[in-house]
């Protein structure tokens, strides 16, 4: 006699936000991501300079959706 078990009744791994929840983690990272990019762009000798204002209105508004991200950050909670 063959005795199989299955694997359904784990739980699966955590996922990611779903859509139109922002990720405060991923929002922070694309802000600091375009600012690096517009600093590179703006050390080269042949300064690109609409490509980084172009990554820093993209920064700036990875910063606005993070800061209009309705998050509790503290233990007691917002009212």
């Amino acid at each position: 006699m063959n005795n199989v078990i299955t694997l359904a009744s784990r739980s699966a791994a955590p996922t990611s936000p779903t859509m139109g929840t922002p990720d405060p983690i991923q929002l922070h990272a694309d802000a600091h991501n375009a600012l690096a990019m517009a600093l590179h762009y703006l050390r080269q000798p042949q300064a690109n300079v609409p490509g980084a204002a172009r990554k820093a209105v993209q920064a700036l508004a990875a910063l606005r959706s993070l800061g209009n991200a309705d998050m509790c950050t503290s233990a007691s909670g917002r009212a």
